[in-house]
């Protein structure tokens, strides 16, 4: 009987960070060829069939940490990564759902350098991910961490100064208001995800040298 082979914990979180990057190239797809709500629904359907394909993931993730006799890191580390690399990509699709639910009827014009900030930090993300199997060694793994999380205080300040301009120039319209407050709320927390899992990598490392 051959050898079992050994599940690659390292790949499926690689695996993780490039369907969260698919998932924010959909999200700015969605921004830059929006026309009306009603038509989002085939970019609604491959941002689920991304975000089914990271669930997989992620169950044969627990499934395996929960039999594993060893693991590579300690299970909670592994665990926590998981959620966090997940919500990335549950937040991401929650974002261009919201575009149809609240039935939208133009795209806000900063909606699309938040779209882009939210793939630049996925993008950032996985850049940090492919490093990630060599963190004890790696000389450039602690820039990656750092570069994500520069990403995220961009996304602060964009949250910011978007909110600001909803309250003052479209205080006539509390309604723009309310809706697009929801979804720069939700696309912030986007970034804020990105730079969580930076952070458990970063703890990861500092546990692990």
């Amino acid at each position: 009987m051959g050898k079992k082979k050994k599940f690659d914990y390292f790949e499926m979180f690689e695996q993780q960070t490039a369907l969260a990057v698919k998932e924010a190239d959909l999200l700015v797809e969605a921004v830059e060829n929006f026309t009306e709500a009603e038509k989002l629904q085939k970019v609604m359907e491959q941002a689920h069939t991304l975000e089914n394909q990271a669930d997989k993931i992620s169950q044969a993730i627990f499934k395996n940490v929960a039999t594993d006799f060893i693991t590579p890191i300690e299970r909670e580390d592994i665990i926590e990564l998981v959620d966090t690399l997940d919500s990335i990509i549950d937040h991401i699709e929650d974002v261009i759902v919201r575009f149809y639910a609240y039935d939208v009827h133009f795209m806000h014009h900063d909606a699309a350098e938040f779209a882009h900030l939210i793939k630049k930090s996925c993008a950032a993300l996985d850049y940090c991910m492919e490093d990630f199997r060599n963190f004890k060694k790696s000389k450039t793994f602690k820039e990656r961490i750092d570069e994500v999380s520069e990403f995220e205080e961009e996304g602060d300040r964009a949250f910011l100064n978007v909110i600001h301009k909803l309250h003052t120039h479209d205080r006539e319209n509390p309604m723009r208001v309310i809706v697009w407050s929801q979804i720069f709320e939700r696309m912030e927390r986007c970034c804020d995800d990105c730079e969580h899992a930076a952070d458990v990598m970063s703890n990861i490392l500092l546990k692990n040298v």
